[in-house]
């Protein structure tokens, strides 16, 4: 429901909603009022370069949505067929599709049981002599251990591309994500931390590979050549102005947002940490999540399911999701014998909470308590 908390369904606690006020409005109409509504103009240009700046790096392209910021690094890293992509089986099938868009391999990983995020051994034992890529998804907002896939990828001549859809604002070792070098990707789909109702960006401080992104979005055409000349296969990804109005008013309320998202993590590890059974996504030293989602790892201990616990607390009025589906159980993978144990276990056992921008303290402890059974 793309809605913000003014509207909510009464009574039933959503899983993430966007918050709209009254100048996000204010923006998207003075952009239509403008004439500026297309994928050029002052709003898309501002809103890459403020964005791009409050993650640290020094260029934003902007995208249609997250999945098309991913297709656009791959492209502009010229991969293709014969070519090796690894990423974690245990992610969103935008990282899959994108790699398949660029003609490359999808390489699966397992993850590792503590941060749920790509196991950097793992990783190592799976690259080949057709390894171009690593796509490090930053699972539920908290970034991958970028050093230790580095140490994989940097000596090898592998190109380590951060998904980050989920974790604007996270840090590692100090650092925002998007400032870690190469290239990062950010969703600003209605559930993220902000929102241009569906959008993506990538950002770079490569100018050479920010110029190719910008002419790859702008299918294939460089920035004042001739009108209607490309120079090969492009993509019309462009962001339109008004979704960018959106975003770029959603984002000097950004911090506010990502610290109710770690205000409402906070006060789940409070109320549930000690909580037999619920083991939550554990943070490392020197880093941060975003805290996109909050989701727990339901066992044995706790005296029910994880699907038994979301149709449950559900009855009561609170939504829930259960984790990503590992890519080698969907669907269109077939019934190989790939076997990912961890991947596995957290796609049985995982369940998100609520843990959208529209919460309430009061919201918040309604879930802990309908979690523990004393709603």
């Amino acid at each position: 429901m793309d809605v913000g908390s003014t509207a909510r369904t009464a009574g039933r606690i959503r899983v993430a909603e966007p918050v709209l006020d009254a100048e996000d409005r204010r923006a998207v109409i003075e952009t239509l009022a403008s004439g500026w509504v297309s994928g050029y103009g002052p709003e898309v240009e501002g809103f890459e370069r403020d964005f791009a700046a409050w993650c640290g790096a020094t260029h934003g392209v902007a995208t249609t949505s997250g999945t098309t910021a991913l297709h656009l690094a791959l492209a502009a890293l010229d991969l293709g067929p014969g070519d090796e992509v690894i990423l974690p089986t245990l992610t969103i099938v935008s990282v899959w599709n994108a790699v398949r868009l660029v003609g490359a391999t999808p390489v699966l990983c397992d993850v590792d049981p503590g941060t749920w995020n790509l196991d950097p051994d793992a990783v190592e034992a799976a690259v080949t002599a057709r390894t171009r890529a690593v796509v490090a998804v930053h699972l539920y907002g908290l970034p991958c251990d970028v050093e230790a896939l580095r140490a994989v990828t940097d000596t090898r001549g592998i190109t380590l591309v951060k998904d980050a859809a989920e974790a604007h604002g996270a840090t590692y070792r100090g650092a925002r994500a998007g400032s870690l070098g190469g290239l990062a990707c950010f969703s600003f789909f209605a559930n993220k931390l902000i929102t241009c109702g569906e959008g993506g960006m990538v950002v770079t401080s490569d100018d050479g590979v920010a110029e190719r992104l910008r002419d790859l979005a702008d299918l294939d055409r460089r920035r004042g050549a001739r009108a209607y000349e490309h120079r090969g296969l492009g993509f019309n990804y462009r962001m339109p102005a008004l979704a960018a109005a959106l975003g770029r008013s959603q984002l000097r309320r950004i911090d506010s947002f990502l610290a109710r998202r770690r205000r409402t993590a906070a006060q789940y590890a409070h109320g549930l940490g000690s909580v037999p059974g619920l083991t939550f996504q554990a943070l490392p030293h020197g880093v941060t999540s975003s805290h996109w989602m909050c989701g727990v790892r339901v066992d044995e201990a706790f005296g029910e399911t994880a699907e038994r616990l979301a149709r449950r607390i559900g009855e009561e009025g609170i939504d829930t999701r259960p984790f990503f589906l590992p890519m080698h159980r969907q669907p269109f993978f077939g019934s190989g014998k790939d076997s990912f144990p961890v991947a596995e276990d957290l796609g049985d056992r995982g369940l998100l909470l609520p843990s959208g921008n529209q919460l309430t303290d009061d919201d918040v402890a309604r879930v802990i308590a309908a979690v523990i059974g004393e709603g």
